[in-house]
């Protein structure tokens, strides 16, 4: 249900994108795309940081035969330091055209077989060539444990050690793109730098994660005169039926709501010489790249530039393999001359710092260090301008329309009974949900709507504290907000990708990229359960609490602030401050709670604040981890008593 709603809203967006794409006829429209996509990718990412000085220096150097590679290490912002390797002609005098090589996931970053060939080979047809370790890969973990030498994150380390930053990021407003994309920016202020390249004739090629900042690099920056991104394009409507969305930094929010496809990349860079290279069976769907490039080819064309626009398929699947390196080859040199063996060198010989990490060797920022000093400051606000800022951060729609309820039978218990039940918040937004009813309810007893994290079922058990309180005389919803219990979504790939660190990674970013959030749909789910209540009870109820366990307290909260129907809240287990993520190393389990930019606006105190003294229970509070703070060990007992005061 959940990924079939998202999807349905993000085809609605690129439809209309559609129709104004199909516009872009004349240079004057096309140039304002390219301004337009430019300004939206600065936004998304929070603004790029300022130009400090690289303080760039040669660590070592490989003299070889034909080329050598200098050892680079540079600060693309102040002690945030970056390791790269330069491949620089040495069979012909300079000055040379230059290739600015942004990696992918690949294991050993710049050190990599596939991008040794790459360079050697370039360097050998008199190319100086710059490629550097992406921050969290190679040279550059950020989660670097200095005793085990290596991540914290273990074999998930190279797609983790993006993301994880990156919900930290999001929370701020920014992206971890932000910080990669700069780094990108800052090579190339590093490569111009050299007296022997030639800043008219600058490249840019990369594969998978690389390809993608290939792609943001020449959109951005118009120093590169000719990209080359490998096993990335596809499109986003292809993506989004397929894989999901990808890791942090290639997913800009909110670009779907904002009617971004891949081809709107492509357009940035027109009319100059642009390859794609795919591969036939690759995870990325070709369809998805032939589609884009069509839609590419009518821009180029429309700017007098058809043959400067050119799509390589191979017949293999994702990387940067022998077939798309020769086409590049081929198209930067237009000869057809093949690809020559290499001898591989060492990760250890191409490293940069003494110890092989700028963690220990240089004592390096990461992405979540600099992100930690972008944290806005706390704001006072009244109980309606928290309410007004609520609204925009989760993108919260209050629900209308039919209830449509559904019923499936009911369960007798002692001392109540269970109606199984079915209610509609929005037009394909199904709850599931248990109505306890009391066989002698209290008249002061208010109905309650509970909210577990885990789903409806993980508190229903006999002797669990939802029986409890149906026992001490409230009705009380327990519901299945979207895309818990009976709808949750844990896809595999999220849980092998991520290393289970994220739970439903896709979905929640999806949510994120169509302009929606979790909280904001959850907070509605649970607003329409007290229209759920007027209608089973037969009364409206005056007042309402409510009980959220998990991450469905966050929903809670956030519920109870839009809805003035709701007196009590209780919250048990619940992530005590989103500030916690940001000053945290690690976190688990929250990315279904995050607003994006919450922290310019509130935290989750302030909501509770904004209640109002006395109306908030808050329980087991647990920290970015999951663990809890101060536990109390008698929540049920507590919950009731709360509610009977």
């Amino acid at each position: 249900m959940l990924p079939s709603y998202l999807e349905g809203i993000a085809k609605q967006h690129l439809a209309r994108r559609k129709q104004e794409a199909g516009r872009l006829t004349t240079a004057a429209a096309i140039a304002r795309r390219r301004a337009w996509l430019r300004e939206f990718i600065v936004k998304s990412v929070g603004g790029f940081p300022e130009r400090t000085p690289l303080h760039a220096r040669v660590t070592g150097i490989l003299e070889r035969d034909g080329y050598r590679i200098e050892k680079v290490v540079f600060e693309s912002q102040p002690r945030f330091f970056v390791t790269a390797n330069i491949y620089v002609p040495t069979h012909r005098p300079p000055p040379f055209p230059a290739v600015l090589i942004p990696l992918g996931h690949e294991r050993g970053g710049k050190a990599h077989p596939d991008w040794q060939t790459l360079m050697v080979n370039l360097a050998r047809r008199g190319y100086v060539c710059l490629a550097w370790d992406p921050a969290g890969q190679g040279e550059r973990a950020q989660y670097y444990d200095p005793v085990r030498r290596e991540s914290k994150l273990g074999a998930h380390r190279y797609v983790i050690e993006h993301t994880m930053p990156g919900i930290q990021c999001i929370l701020n407003g920014d992206s971890v793109a932000r910080y990669m994309i700069w780094d990108g920016i800052r090579a190339l202020d590093y490569l111009l730098s050299r007296k022997e390249v030639d800043a008219s004739r600058i490249a840019c090629t990369g594969n998978s994660g690389g390809g993608n900042l290939t792609v943001y690099l020449a959109a951005l920056d118009d120093r590169v005169h000719l990209a080359a991104p490998s096993c990335w394009v596809t499109s986003a409507s292809r993506l989004m039926e397929t894989l999901g969305p990808q890791d942090a930094e290639q997913s800009l929010i909110p670009s779907l709501a904002a009617g971004v496809e891949q081809a709107d990349f492509i357009t940035a860079f027109a009319p100059k010489p642009y390859l794609i290279l795919a591969a036939i069976r690759d995870f990325f769907s070709i369809a998805g790249t032939r589609a884009t490039f069509a839609e590419a080819s009518r821009i180029y064309e429309a700017l007098g530039a058809a043959g400067q626009l050119e799509l390589f398929e191979a017949d293999d699947g994702h990387g940067y393999t022998k077939p798309r390196r020769e086409a590049f080859y081929r198209w930067l040199d237009r000869t057809g001359s093949p690809e020559t063996p290499v001898a591989i060198e060492s990760e250890e010989a191409l490293r940069c710092t003494p110890t092989g990490q700028v963690h220990d060797s240089l004592g390096s920022e990461t992405v979540a260090s600099l992100n930690r000093k972008r944290t806005p400051g706390r704001n006072r606000l009244t109980r309606e301008q928290l309410a007004g800022l609520v609204r925009a951060r989760t993108a919260y729609a209050a629900p209308s329309g039919p209830l449509d309820i559904v019923r499936f039978g009911s369960l007798v218990r002692d001392g109540y009974r269970i109606g199984k039940l079915v209610y509609q918040t929005e037009p394909g937004i199904l709850v599931p949900s248990l109505l306890f009813l009391p066989d002698a309810p209290r008249a002061s007893a208010a109905p309650i709507v509970y909210v577990h994290g885990g789903g409806k079922s993980a508190d229903a058990e006999a002797g669990g504290l939802i029986g409890k309180l149906a026992q001490s005389g409230h009705a009380v919803l327990a519901i299945d907000a979207r895309g818990t219990g009976e709808t949750a979504v844990l896809e595999p790939q999220d849980g092998q990708r991520y290393g289970g660190f994220f739970g439903d990674y896709s979905n929640t970013m999806k949510a994120l990229l169509v302009g929606k959030t979790l909280v904001g749909m959850r907070a509605a789910d649970i607003i329409r359960g007290i229209d759920v209540l007027a209608a089973e009870l037969g009364v409206a109820p005056g007042t309402v609490f409510a009980v959220g366990r998990g991450n469905g307290g966050v929903a809670v909260l956030h519920a109870a602030l839009l809805d003035g129907r709701f007196g009590r809240v209780a919250v048990q287990g619940m992530l005590r401050s989103y500030r916690d993520v940001v000053a945290a190393e690690l976190h688990r389990g929250i990315f279904e709670t995050v607003v994006p930019g919450v922290l310019h606006d509130y935290d989750l105190d302030d909501l509770e604040a904004a209640l109002g003294p006395g109306r908030v229970l808050v329980l087991d509070p647990v920290d970015a981890m999951g663990s809890r703070l101060n536990p109390s060990g008698q929540g049920d007992s507590q919950i009731l008593d709360f509610f009977r005061g």
